[in-house]
């Protein structure tokens, strides 16, 4: 290291480290050390670099952590694996790039919260806008200055005109933009690519700023643990490329490593629940009960259709036509190359007593799992469906004092009747839209689950033979005032300590609506502000869509409300 004491020690360079390098290091005054497990997401990298790549990354040591889950008892004992991003932009390096808010009301949610009154929509809004430039447009809820560049997916394959116009005909809306006014209905979607290549957070927040002096960022950097002097945090012990031990000093510790790195370096550090970390030996520091409790996740199927028409995109292709794939990307930055395929989907809800969406949909013009594999070597397309707001919980625990193990995951998927109910409506909906007269002449035939599964039962089997994570880990150190939360939701430091702070998904008290990427930046953005201690942006005053009448709903308090929320 070229210093040993820094003013912010930033572990994990991922989604929100990135932000909070580029925003705490903007006064020359203060030093920023970011410490990166992974390695450098390289220039020349195509694997992160194009996004129809997405699914390479995935499963290898050297993009990815490669977590399984423990054996999950409600889904016939299955480990359930898991991806997360080992590489600077972390898990925006090799995720779908897929960029959804989730619903205002999910903020509103939060808001609720004894202490979290300043995190509703009004309060979040700003900031999902002062971190995106929206080629589709400003607008009162669209960013246009941001450093995050997002373009709309063009979905022209003709799969998508017909898949939005089946959704309109089994009855649900079609919407401008699942991130402005109206989140419920069918759209093209939002993604985090610029002239055809990702924009990850480090190509977004990092690279640009990496030229200033008062920034430091290291690879291959394995923070082992917080050092604490008393009750405040005071550094890191790292181990460096070639295994080099350091120790650095630092005026504040900020863990930004996710919903499973983070609580797993607080409890490998003695912040935890005691009952974990005394009979693994590790010194007790704090007794945190929340840290590693309350995780959250989406869980998804793929339901998968035949296609009968030249138009589904073919992921069995020769060498031959892959070599062409990669030379129009890399010398035109177009085609197939260019696309992440996830171009289009939607939000809806799964039955009249739901308030707000509780299902979200990803179509995809192929029939392929995240792991390349595919249930046929024929042309196909498919919805990714799953509810967004089970009430299971799971949790993140060390196994031993060990910071080379990874932590026992369990995620209790399937654990409630809530979580069973709606998983049968997600594929009753998936079926009615997917079986709508607009896609007659495109479909094959139903090709997973099949035609075998139809009661309830037999749904209920084939997901959890089948299902698998949508990659949303949450909630782990949530923020809040209660028994259970770990940061303050004014502060974002850990409860009872000094010196130490989280910001990343794990900060979430409750999973959002949608994919995580924009929430997670917009909290490293807003904390940002409190951590520098800048006045907070001005909490917006622009409406979102009602759900039950369809009418504007504005802030809380704001006369234009013609009645309060629903929830």
């Amino acid at each position: 290291m070229s210093r040993r004491h820094y003013d912010f020690v930033i572990v994990g360079g991922g989604s929100a480290g990135s932000a909070l390098a580029n925003r705490l290091s903007a006064d020359p005054g203060t030093s920023v050390l970011v410490l990166e497990a992974g390695h450098s997401d390289f220039i020349w990298d195509p694997l992160i670099h194009m996004p129809a790549a997405l699914s390479m990354p995935i499963g290898s040591p050297r993009y990815d952590w490669r977590y399984s889950s423990e054996p999950e008892p409600h889904m016939n004992g299955r480990r359930v694996y898991h991806a997360r991003g080992k590489v600077l932009g972390g898990s925006s390096s090799i995720n779908g790039m897929i960029f959804q808010r989730g619903n205002p009301l999910d903020f509103e949610r939060w808001a609720a919260d004894p202490g979290m009154q300043s995190w509703s929509y009004a309060h979040c809004l700003p900031y999902f806008k002062r971190m995106e430039t929206c080629t589709a447009g400003a607008d009162a809820w669209r960013g246009g200055e941001g450093p995050l560049v997002l373009e709309r997916g063009p979905a022209t394959n003709p799969l998508f005109d017909a898949f939005f116009a089946a959704a309109v005909q089994a009855g649900y809306p079609r919407t401008d933009d699942v991130n402005g006014y109206r989140q419920e209905g069918f759209a093209r979607f939002d993604r985090n690519v610029c002239r055809g290549r990702r924009h990850s957070a480090a190509r977004a927040y990092l690279h640009p700023v990496m030229h200033r002096p008062n920034l430091t960022v290291r690879t291959l950097a394995f923070v082992k643990r917080v050092m604490f002097e008393g009750r405040r945090a005071v550094g890191v012990e790292c181990i460096q490329y070639k295994g080099v031990p350091a120790t650095i000093r630092a005026g504040e510790v900020i863990l930004c490593g996710g919903a499973i790195n983070t609580p797993q370096l607080l409890q490998l550090s003695g912040v935890g629940p005691a009952n974990v970390l005394q009979p693994l030996g590790v010194p007790m520091v704090a007794d945190v009960p929340g840290v590693g409790a309350n995780l959250q996740d989406h869980l998804e199927v793929y339901v998968q259709h035949a296609c009968r028409a030249p138009v589904a995109v073919n992921p069995h292709i020769g060498w031959l036509r892959k070599l062409g794939v990669g030379a129009q990307w890399l010398f035109l930055r177009s085609g197939i190359g260019a696309t992440n395929h996830f171009e289009g989907g939607g939000f809806c809800r799964s039955n009249a007593a739901v308030d707000y969406p509780n299902l979200m949909f990803h179509f995809l013009p192929m029939a392929i799992r995240y792991d390349g594999s595919s249930p046929s070597e024929g042309l196909g397309y498919q919805v990714h469906v799953g509810p967004m707001y089970s009430d299971a919980r799971g949790s993140v625990q060390i196994r031993s004092s060990d910071p080379r193990q990874p932590p026992a995951l369990q995620f209790n998927y399937l654990s409630t009747d809530q979580d069973r109910r709606e998983w049968v409506e997600a594929i009753r909906v998936a079926r009615r839209i997917l079986n709508q007269p607009a896609l007659a002449e495109f479909s094959g035939g139903e090709i997973s689950p099949g035609a075998g599964v139809e009661s309830d039962d037999e749904i209920l089997d084939w997901v959890r033979r089948d299902a698998e994570t949508a990659l949303h880990p949450t909630c782990t150190a949530k923020m809040g005032t209660g028994p259970d939360a770990v940061l303050d939701p004014g502060s974002m430091r850990v409860h009872g300590l000094d010196g130490l702070r989280v910001v990343d998904a794990s900060a979430f008290p409750y999973v959002p609506n949608g994919n995580t990427y924009a929430p997670t930046m917009m909290v490293a953005e807003k904390s940002a502000d409190l951590i520098l201690g800048n006045t907070p942006l001005p909490a917006a005053t622009t409406p979102f869509y009602r759900l039950r009448d369809g009418s504007p709903l504005y802030p809380p308090g704001d006369p234009r409300n013609s009645s309060g929320v629903s929830s």
